[in-house]
């Protein structure tokens, strides 16, 4: 096992960190020592807040650093992070390279068994973190699809937008009900684009050939529309 030591101290200074850089590498070369580890590496971030992972160089390289079976070590969680986003972030980064995690003060060490449960219920965390994101994005695109409101990504054919919201273009509704017309006949995508170019209706920015495929997109829209 190869132990990859993370320190870190903020801008304010060690007298309100708690601890110097000195005291932390001690602590974790000892942990080190104790449990066999083959060498030890250290990182460090001085001077440099734990609001962030990714502006940190000495967090970035000690992450690179850890392959299957080695362990990085920290004082403390605070230390290696003061975001718990980035606390879960980090985990699973640790997680997919096949290494473990230990943090000294918080006695969390992922080389044994009840670490590993802890390690574990940090991925869960995580996975139920990105869960809830993804259910309030939707519920917030829903909502504003309610409300007519643009949602991202062109503005679809049969709509304008003005002041953020959707308004129906009548020129090309016309279009659409004739598509639909032409669907129930039985027409085939092709030929409903033929048709649509000899009745001299355009796409979009005046584009005049259509695709089935673009009629194929439209004709979904509206079913959820």
């Amino acid at each position: 096992m190869k132990a990859i030591a993370y320190l870190r101290v903020s801008t304010q200074g060690q007298v309100e960190d708690g601890v110097s850089m000195d005291a932390q590498e001690a602590k974790v070369k000892a942990w080190a020592e104790l449990n066999g580890a083959d060498s030890v590496q250290v990182f460090r971030d001085e001077g440099i807040s734990g609001k962030r992972a990714d502006n940190r160089p000495g967090l970035q390289a000690a992450l690179a650093e850890v392959g299957k079976g080695d362990a990085l070590i920290c004082y403390s969680l605070s230390r290696l992070s003061r975001s718990t986003r980035d606390t879960l972030t980090i985990a699973e980064e640790l997680q997919r390279r096949g290494g473990d995690l230990v943090s000294l003060s918080e006695k969390i060490d992922t080389t044994s068994a009840s670490g590993k449960m802890v390690f574990r219920l940090l991925a869960v965390l995580a996975e139920f973190e990105r869960d809830q994101v993804s259910d309030r994005t939707k519920f917030a695109l829903r909502y504003k699809k309610e409300r007519g409101e643009k949602t991202g990504g062109d503005v679809p054919f049969g709509y304008r937008v003005r002041e953020g919201r959707l308004f129906k273009d009548q020129a090309e509704q016309r279009a659409i009900a004739l598509i639909k017309k032409l669907q129930a006949e039985g027409k085939s995508l092709r030929a409903i684009c033929r048709a649509l170019e000899a009745a001299g209706i355009s796409r979009k920015h005046g584009v005049k050939a259509w695709h089935p495929q673009t009629v194929s997109n439209i004709i979904s829209r509206e079913k959820t529309a």
